[in-house]
């Protein structure tokens, strides 16, 4: 199982960066492969790859601010959530995903 996001904040710095690496280490800890797209002061990095959206079963995007290239993930299931939400509840985004898409 393969899930993708993308994490940005106001500020691009902190919190985009510690989100992606909650829903990466919650993935390992599920066994799911997650991967994640930061885009932060430092433009865009770890930019997700067509064959990584294709394969996802969900995509998760921050919503405190828009996300550059939303329309790559048409026709996905997408979960919206706010930084510090992704930050404090990423084991349960996880385990419901594994759950729901199992």
């Amino acid at each position: 199982m393969k899930i993708v996001g993308v994490t940005s904040c106001p500020s691009g710095v902190a919190h985009t960066y510690m989100a992606a690496e909650a829903l990466v280490l919650a993935g390992k800890n599920h066994g799911v492969e997650v991967i994640v797209e930061t885009q932060g002061g430092s433009g865009i990095e770890n930019q997700l790859k067509k064959k990584d959206i294709d394969e996802a079963v969900c995509v998760i995007l921050t919503n405190d601010v828009s996300i550059k290239g939303e329309e790559r993930f048409k026709g996905k299931k997408v979960l919206r959530m706010g930084v510090s939400d992704v930050i404090k509840k990423a084991d349960a985004i996880v385990t419901k995903i594994v759950k729901t898409f199992k």
